[in-house]
């Protein structure tokens, strides 16, 4: 039986032979986590590129080519479990020479080499090496499991404390450091205070202060994967709008995930979308923001929209987050053949009970502040 770490290589091996290459390079922070089951070559958040490159060749050979700075660590402490070939060079020639690492890849693969980001030297092959990553195996099933239910109880516990007169700034930061007790790390919190939920989709957290209604948003990542959930807070009873929408919102995200099944394209989803929205009286939301799509080591590894041709894998992740304008449902939800199952949900957290093929399902709702 192959590990996780074996598995990924004939991936990418395939890929590589498949593509014409004799190897691919991965130099992301995102990649770096994937294949190596959660390890991370991060050091400077801002970049995309991590400190530290791997290396897969076309024969299923494995490298990690890095500099002196960063070779001893990454042997020590997210390479130790298994194989891999060293290939150490001075830390001023990369600065010297952008081509360094691609010179050297070739070097060990004897040919061209494809990469997961525009390296001086390599091709860059983004989107193919995505979807090698995009079937989930069993190990990293399991680590999902764990962080959305990690993530939903600690996101429900935040929520729940939350009093009328915080500002939207003070909500993200405190989120932000309830995921850090869990091990994750928060990639996105946002924050939209009473009018700010119907106006911004994408509300960054202010110095408004909340005073009836307040919608916290978290993507939290741990061992490289990301779950992406909202939660909406009221001050007392629920306003009769606010319900009335957010009710029919959590039928377009069931209608969504109905059909979210494998061999579905992207396109397809967005058409459900569109006629959920159509169906509950809200023609045209879907054109106000994007609703969601793929999950994995990105908040999103692929969107949904009219034009994809990604397609709906055995086992996969998907994050769908269908808003009307004034409320939103978000949710991360693990698909496996023909079953489903929502991995983000808070503990006791009011919920919408809808059918989605052979499960029920409890779709967030709107909490009322002391119930």
């Amino acid at each position: 039986m192959h590990t996780e770490l074996e598995d990924k290589t004939e991936r990418l091996a395939k890929l590589a032979r498949e593509s014409n290459f004799s190897g691919i390079l991965l130099t992301t922070q995102t990649n770096f986590s994937w294949l190596t089951g959660g390890g991370s070559n991060r050091i400077d958040g801002s970049r995309e590129p991590g400190a530290g490159n791997l290396l897969v060749t076309a024969d299923g050979r494995r490298h990690v080519i890095a500099n002196t700075i960063e070779m001893p660590r990454l042997l020590a402490e997210e390479l130790q479990d298994a194989e891999w070939q060293a290939i150490e060079y001075p830390w001023a020639d990369e600065q010297a020479k952008p081509e360094t690492v691609a010179t050297l890849a070739q070097r060990a693969c004897g040919g061209t080499v494809g990469a997961d980001w525009p390296v001086a030297g390599a091709t860059a092959i983004d989107r193919p090496i995505t979807r090698v990553r995009n079937l989930l195996t069993s190990a990293e099933v399991e680590r999902y499991v764990s962080l959305g239910a990690d993530a939903g109880r600690v996101l429900g516990e935040v929520c729940r404390a939350l009093e009328p007169g915080e500002d939207e700034r003070h909500i993200a930061a405190r989120t932000a450091s309830a995921i850090a007790t869990i091990g994750a790390r928060a990639v996105v919190t946002l924050a939209a205070a009473d009018e700010r939920l119907a106006r911004f989709r994408h509300p960054v957290a202010t110095a408004k202060r909340w005073e009836r209604v307040v919608m916290v948003v978290l993507c939290a990542q741990r061992h490289g994967l990301i779950v992406s959930l909202s939660r909406i807070v009221s001050a007392g009873r629920v306003p009769q709008a606010l319900e009335t929408i957010t009710e029919a919102n959590a039928r377009v995200f069931a209608a969504i995930l109905e059909d979210t099944t494998p061999g579905t394209l992207g396109q397809d989803l967005f058409t459900v979308a569109q006629q959920a929205y159509s169906t509950e009286g809200f023609p045209g939301e879907e054109r106000k923001h994007h609703q969601g799509g793929a999950t994995g080591y990105r908040t999103r590894e692929w969107l949904a929209h009219p034009a994809s041709e990604e397609q709906v894998q055995m086992r996969q992740a998907f994050a769908w987050n269908p808003s009307i304008t004034g409320t939103k449902i978000e949710e991360t939800a693990l698909v496996e053949g023909n079953d489903v199952t929502i991995l983000t949900t808070s503990p006791d957290w009011p919920s919408y009970t809808i059918r989605v093929r052979n499960t029920t399902l409890a779709i967030p709702r709107v909490l009322e502040l002391g119930r």
